[in-house]
């Protein structure tokens, strides 16, 4: 391997130019190539992101990519209904890969890409790019330290008004493209609470709702969840809601509780008569300049380099869109009550 890790983006819409920016701060990544079904779309995501394209191999076809020796990590940033194809090819060329999220639309298709990567050494990364915002990281580490004791409740809401403004609207708003609401939005929101409690959901009961009948899903759904440890909780997923975009947590535990990212804590805080607020940057905009893709590139770039295990990795990406599937179902049958796992092991 040489010293710096070949790096490639797949796809060239909105996100892959922060993915392009985020390869290119990095100390551990160079990028090679760039690629997409058009030329000058591939051209103009590697400008954008202050990279000559004329120093870079630029391809259409997606066969030569993943043939391409030289790229060693690769960026899928395609439409949703495109990943599961593209990512099995990649892992089965033997490429390292960053996918965006969600990684698959249904059951068949997560069994595929866990299967893959089951039976391959490349290293993967689900672009749950939330796992490296300032302000979850904290909460994650205050909730691992015994911060608010044993948990009994959590919640997550992901409430992004998306509409035609956005470049990916053409296939966000479809079944076929985007899926359901929890599958392009609120699969954050689950990714997110599954990672900072440490639990995973047994079971889901959703209702599903929204006004904007563009959308050829419903475009929000809130769902009861149970968690592994006997607590309960709620979901909320909202891609027509009309107001700035909001990011939710709420855990509650037998010595305190998080609300974004204020602590209440009768072990770590014994004196306080209020709120804590802890200053960090919130997950507080659906805009992807603001996301923190230079960790999640860094955090891969080490687990190649280092061969260590990174996270949220395919396999347990696979229990973050069983959720979302799960609350699809139950949302479908009139809040009927779904169990988790969906797949066998």
């Amino acid at each position: 391997m040489s010293e710096k890790l070949g790096c490639a983006i797949w796809g060239a819409g909105w996100v892959s130019v922060e993915h392009l920016k985020a390869y290119a701060a990095g100390e551990q990544c160079q990028v090679v190539a760039v690629g997409s079904r058009r030329e000058q779309s591939a051209r103009s995501a590697a400008a954008q992101a202050g990279l000559d394209p004329e120093n870079l191999r630029v391809y259409t076809d997606y066969d030569a990519l993943i043939a391409d020796e030289g790229v060693q990590l690769l960026s899928i940033c395609t439409p949703s209904d495109r990943h599961v194809e593209e990512g099995v090819a990649a892992i089965a060329a033997g490429k390292h890969i960053i996918m965006e999220k969600p990684m698959a639309l249904e059951l068949e298709g997560l069994r595929a890409l866990r299967d893959a990567a089951r039976q391959s050494s490349s290293k993967a990364v689900v672009s749950f790019v939330l796992h490296w915002n300032p302000s979850l990281v904290n909460t994650k580490a205050l909730v691992d330290a015994g911060a608010i004791g044993d948990i009994f409740y959590a919640e997550a809401d992901y409430w992004h008004g998306v509409s035609d403004w956005y470049s990916g609207w053409d296939w966000c708003h479809t079944k076929q493209g985007g899926g359901s609401s929890f599958l392009f939005g609120g699969c954050h929101a689950v990714d997110a609470i599954r990672w900072l409690t440490g639990l995973e959901i047994v079971q889901v009961s959703a209702q599903a709702g929204g006004w904007d009948d563009r959308y050829e899903y419903p475009a929000t759904v809130v769902g009861v969840v149970k968690w592994s440890n006997g607590a309960v909780g709620k979901i909320g997923s909202s891609v027509d809601c009309v107001m700035p975009y909001q990011f939710n947590i709420d855990i509650m535990g037998d010595k305190g509780s998080v609300r974004d990212n204020k602590l209440w804590s009768t072990t770590m805080l014994p004196e306080a008569t209020d709120w804590t607020q802890i200053p960090a940057v919130l997950p507080d905009s659906g805009d992807v300049e603001h996301h923190p893709f230079i960790g999640e590139i860094d955090h891969i770039a080490n687990a190649i380099l280092n061969d260590t295990a990174p996270c949220p990795d395919i396999e347990d990406a696979v229990k973050t869109h069983e959720v979302c599937l799960a609350m699809d179902i139950s949302a479908a049958n009139g809040g009927e009550v779904v169990d988790l796992p969906l797949l066998p092991d």
